[in-house]
């Protein structure tokens, strides 16, 4: 059973939201689009494949940014989806589950961390960056925060491409986890309302599916957390179960 959040934390989107129909995708971080019959470039800044998430002519969210050294104004943020059991919006900004988890932690909306008050952004470890470090009376936590777009056989998944940079934080974060000295932690920020739990991707990426399992036997503190998205901004909600078989 999920645990739900009554935290009522609203991520705003970084600048006025507009609606575009889609057109296509190319060199990975580049989509056409159309605004009342205006073709416009925008920026996607989603590495994964968004695997049926990008249909010719569907409805895209794109936030307009003011800042005038920006080569392109438009970001994409989010596409509408079709389900027979009617219509839903999926996140894809993948900067969203950074600023809604710090924004979420500084209005204590994690129960799992209540023994933590202080957010340091980007801790350096061995091999790079983590997203934040923790600390408080509770000693100090890492986090590592990952943006979910699939859901398989009901249950939310990630990665939806093959990660070795995201196979390179689970690693770190077992280590982090088996020396004992602090908490490790992987938030994953599903922005879509379908799907029941959450799993890791295997039939994606096998070797991340692996290096999940044993970090959770290594202690790593999994938060998956579902995340309502809608015009208005990205609401956290839910923590999700994970999977049966984890």
């Amino acid at each position: 059973m999920a645990a739900r959040s009554d935290s009522g934390v609203i991520l705003p989107f970084p600048g006025e939201l507009v609606m575009a129909r889609f057109v296509r995708r190319y060199k990975r971080f580049l989509i056409d689009a159309v605004i009342e019959n205006r073709p416009i470039t925008a920026h996607a800044n989603n590495t994964g494949s968004m695997l049926g998430l990008l249909r010719p002519g569907c409805t895209v969210g794109l936030s307009v940014s003011d800042n005038p050294k920006r080569k392109l104004a438009h970001t994409l943020e989010m596409t509408r989806v079709p389900d027979f059991r009617g219509d839903f919006w999926v996140g894809v900004n993948t900067l969203t589950p950074n600023r809604l988890f710090r924004r979420a932690f500084c209005a204590g909306a994690f129960p799992e961390l209540a023994g933590y008050d202080t957010i340091r952004p980007e801790p350096v470890f061995a091999h790079g960056r983590l997203d934040f470090e923790l600390t408080g009376p509770a000693g100090t936590c890492f986090v590592e925060c990952k943006n979910v777009t699939m859901v398989e056989d009901n249950a939310a998944a990630f990665p939806d491409a093959a990660t070795e940079r995201g196979c390179k934080h689970l690693l770190e974060l077992t280590r982090l986890a088996r020396e004992g000295k602090c908490l490790a932690a992987l938030f994953f920020c599903v922005q879509r309302p379908d799907g029941d739990c959450f799993a890791p991707a295997a039939m994606v990426d096998p070797e991340y599916a692996a290096l999940f399992t044993e970090a959770l036997a290594a202690g790593v503190l999994m938060l998956p957390y579902r995340a309502d998205v809608s015009t208005a901004g990205i609401t956290l909600a839910d923590r999700l179960p994970l999977a049966g078989r984890y």
